[in-house]
């Protein structure tokens, strides 16, 4: 943080407060300490500050880990400041710790001379053995020196702030996580008042709840100011944002508005079914609080009645839309090529995660895209679209309904989990200023046929059920061009096959041109997709800032391609395609255009970190090729199971690593031998 000293106003503190650019702000503790309720709650507290902000929750997907454990720990990160913030934040500044696992896991990710705030008394002895310690890290040299170390008994504190509401001690206890917030919302100026009115919402019918938590805010809040453990606080400006009227949005909150505004603007109902997964089902959530405008929520008993049901509405006359994520999405497989065949307006959104299988499901991933280019049977293409920040969440799900309707076809978006569950500040939109959605809504039953096209999108007529004269055929055999009757003729597949994809390919003509960030020509082409975009717009301005030619892409059109795409890659000497997958996007490029794409992948569940960004720009812009990260071979490099020569080439690394795992030694012990 690049400070600057100032007096502090007098109605805000008699401490001087230091005035910083940006900050990183880390909740962390046990899932059952409500780190995601106040991180939350802090990004709103910030939001109306004013700052620019992205967040980062991050939560273990067992709905309730032992408490105490590593793999029980549950954070919300935040990073806020008076310019403009592209990603959550690689270090942190203020870390605040409710338990020693939140306090292991976490503490390598705060900078040096950081802050942490520990809530010493739930270092307990059988806290600190769940969490693999010996003694207690605060008392040893794990800390010395390293950084600003406030030790805060915050059960403590909580309980006696709390001691006139009646509530017994372990309920009282609860409400530490507001203490904590109120701490730093003083140490960062946050208004409060939010909080209080997001409180009041959620307990006012619970008086004694209500009362405990305020009362927990106030004295988080109080305590700061008075203690002398914290002898100064920090200011951060409102960012310059372009005028207008602003909320907090998750990127959840954000697919559902976008859908409903996409509704309404079609004057047709929306029917929403789902099976609740990870971490789409949010947006199930959000969907359902909005029956008003006419939109009808339907929670399936799998995947596969989910999409059915909403086929049947959009035959029926509805948009009708179903959100998953990845697994789920397999299941949908053969109901998407139902879709495709009977050429209805269906929206799918896939809000994708760590797998394969169960994989990761509360992690961040984006390796779903060949399953969405190629995971149904036949010839079956479908429009693709990838949101790449939070709030541009509601334009992608309102341009993919918009789509969907007017060109009578399944659209498939992909999201992700970090913006699913991530936040940031959203302009609203002027509604009058969105496309209309159009369609041709089939009327005379003398002209009525039900596989006619239109000339310029290629759809067919959505012919409602029940309207005198349009009774027409529906189901997954090929259809009779023009008729739709059931047809086996060669040439008449073909012919459809061919139709169904040219209506995909003309959806390229409404999409707009390429907008190239940074350097238009030069030495490296990033292009990226999804929610990588936060850390490719702040790794292209530091390589740029370094003297580099480099240029930002950022797909939201997959499939089909912008029709410009080659042209601006033509202007660049080498393409660097970052994923947080195994390469998928880079594969399609190359398929596409022959080109040597480069690839820079990571599939830990988290997103890409900018350090290691910038350096495989620069690596790419000198043309030498990006190191091998090879974390299997590593695993067992250096005397644990890799003789040298064979992590590349003959596998004996593996055979190795089994050896190891399985308790044999090389010389053939406990009975086995080394081949």
């Amino acid at each position: 943080m690049s400070e600057t000293v100032a007096p502090p106003p007098p109605e805000a503190s008699a401490k001087p407060h230091h005035t910083v650019e940006f900050a990183v702000v880390r909740f962390a503790g046990d899932s059952g300490d409500g780190m995601q309720l106040t991180g939350q709650q802090f990004a709103i507290e910030t939001a109306f500050a004013g700052n620019d902000l992205v967040t980062l929750p991050d939560f273990p997907a067992e709905i309730r880990a032992p408490a105490g454990t590593l793999y029980g720990v549950s954070s919300f990160q935040i990073q806020f400041g008076s310019g403009k913030v592209w990603t959550h934040g690689d270090k942190v500044d203020v870390l605040i710790v409710m338990n020693p696992a939140a306090f292991k896991v976490h503490l390598p990710d705060l900078k040096p001379s950081g802050i942490l705030i520990v809530n010493t008394d739930a270092f307990t002895k059988s806290n600190l053995a769940k969490a693999g310690y010996d003694a207690s890290p605060l008392v040893d040299e794990t800390l010395k020196g390293s950084y600003r170390v406030f030790e805060v008994p915050l059960s403590k504190l909580t309980r006696e702030a709390l001691a006139e509401t009646g509530l017994a001690h372990r309920d009282a206890e609860r409400s530490k996580n507001i203490f904590a917030l109120g701490i730093v919302s003083w140490l960062y100026d946050r208004p409060l008042a939010p909080t209080r009115t997001l409180l009041e919402s959620k307990f006012g019918k619970k008086p004694q709840i209500l009362e405990a938590n305020l009362l927990a805010l106030d004295a988080g809040h109080r305590y700061a100011e008075a203690t002398e453990l914290f002898t100064e606080y920090y200011r951060v400006e409102p960012a310059e944002l372009e005028k207008g009227t602003y909320r907090s949005i998750s990127g959840n909150q954000a697919l559902a508005w976008g859908l409903l505004a996409a509704a309404r603007a079609s004057g047709r109902p929306m029917v929403y079914g789902a099976y609740p997964i990870t971490p789409a089902s949010d947006l199930l959530h959000e969907l359902a609080n909005h029956k008003n405008f006419r939109v009808r929520t339907f929670q399936a008993e799998d995947e596969i009645s989910a999409i059915g049901a909403t086929i049947g509405a959009s035959f029926g006359g509805a948009l009708g839309v179903c959100g998953t994520s990845g697994p789920g999405l397999a299941l949908k497989g053969e109901a998407l090529g139902l879709a495709v065949m009977v050429e209805l307006p269906l929206v799918v959104v896939n809000v994708q995660r760590g797998g394969p299988s169960t994989g990761l499901p509360t992690k961040t991933e984006q390796s779903d895209l060949l399953q969405a280019f190629y995971g149904r049977n036949g010839e079956c293409p479908l429009v693709i679209l990838a949101p790449r920040t939070p709030s541009d969440c509601f334009t992608m799900a309102y341009e993919a309904a918009r789509i969907s309707i007017r060109y009578m076809t399944p659209v498939l978006l992909l999201s992700d989990g970090y913006l699913a569950t991530g936040s940031e500040p959203w302009k609203l939109p002027d509604l009058a200023a969105l496309k209309p959605v159009e369609f041709n809504l089939a009327t005379d039953p003398e002209t009525f046929q039900p596989y006619a096209r239109d000339a310029e999108t290629l759809a067919r007529p959505w012919a409602i059920p029940g309207t005198p004269g349009l009774e027409h055929r529906v189901g997954g055999l090929e259809k009779k061009h023009i008729t739709g009757n059931v047809n086996y003729e060669p040439d008449n597949h073909d012919l459809m096959t061919r139709l169904r994809e040219e209506k995909v390919k003309r959806v390229q003509r409404e999409i707009p041109p390429i907008e190239v960030v940074g350097d238009q020509s030069g030495q490296v082409l990033v292009i990226g997709w999804g929610s990588t975009y936060g850390a490719i717009s702040a790794a292209i301005e530091e390589s740029r800032e370094a003297g580099l030619k480099v240029g930002h892409v950022h797909l939201r059109h997959l499939n089909p391609l912008p029709a410009d795409l080659l042209d601006v890659i033509g202007r660049f000497e080498r393409v660097l395609v970052p994923e947080i997958n195994r390469g998928q996007l880079v594969r399609l490029l190359r398929a596409e255009f022959a080109i040597p794409a480069v690839g820079f992948n990571r599939v830990r569940g988290m997103p890409l970190r900018l350090p290691e960004l910038v350096e495989a720009i620069e690596t790419v812009a000198r043309g030498e090729p990006l190191p091998t990260k090879d974390t299997a071979a590593e695993a067992f490099a250096g005397g644990q199971g890799v003789r040298s020569g064979d992590a590349e080439g003959n596998g004996g690394w593996m055979r190795d690593a089994f050896q190891q795992l399985w308790g044999l030694d090389r010389s053939g012990g406990n009975g086995a031998s080394e081949g």
